[in-house]
């Protein structure tokens, strides 16, 4: 594990801090599809992802979601810290979008190695400026861009997460992301490829 951390966060934070990391963290391997974090579940431990993808998404009140952003290696979810401090129940749901490797910090050495370390003190405020910019980047998609637009980007998106130009995803799982209709997304898909964009496939996409 401690080579792994090195690798991730040698770069951000002290020696002393990653050798605590090492000793304290539960190293977690989850495979694709996997609920990392439930709605109205406490949480006790806040993830660092070392390797692999998690899409955070918002519930409303009918059980749809929204998807609100992506997790990837080196970051940590913001609202997940704001749980942890302040001892409340999650508001999101968490789950693995790729094979993942993370580690799990309990929640009580947050405050403490803030306290200790400047440097997570400066990793805690930066990632909560990241998380903040990708929450303003979809609310603006949601306000500013039709959903054309949205499914472009979704999917350009994918591919960069991915490192790959197949997407493996139903329509059905992208409607639910985008929080709209399946009959919807199809008919876009089929749009897109018409003007030489993608390639639809039975079982995946392919970005042209």
């Amino acid at each position: 594990m401690t080579e792994a951390l090195r690798t991730e966060y040698g770069s951000q934070f002290e020696p002393a801090l990653i050798e605590e990391i090492n000793q304290v963290a539960t190293l977690v391997e989850l495979p694709e599809g996997q609920d990392l974090i439930r709605p109205g579940q406490y949480i006790k431990a806040m993830p660092l992802l070392l390797s692999g993808s998690i899409k955070i998404m918002r519930p409303d009140g009918d059980g749809e979601e929204l998807l609100l952003y992506h997790l990837e290696k080196g970051d940590t979810c913001a609202m997940t810290m704001s749980c942890c401090i302040g001892n409340t129940i999650s508001e999101i749901h968490a789950v693995t979008e790729t094979e993942v490797k993370l580690l799990m910090i309990p929640v009580e050495l947050m405050e403490v190695w803030s306290r200790k370390y400047k440097t997570w003190r400066d990793f805690v405020f930066s990632s909560y400026h990241a998380r903040m910019m990708e929450l303003l980047e979809s609310v603006d998609n949601i306000a500013f861009h039709n959903m054309g637009e949205r499914l472009e980007k979704y999917l350009h998106d994918k591919k960069e997460i991915l490192n790959s130009r197949f997407i493996y995803i139903t329509h059905k799982e992208i409607a639910n992301d985008l929080h709209t209709s399946r009959v919807v997304v199809s008919r876009l898909l089929k749009k897109m490829e018409y003007d030489d964009k993608i390639s639809l496939h039975r079982s995946f996409i392919e970005i042209m």
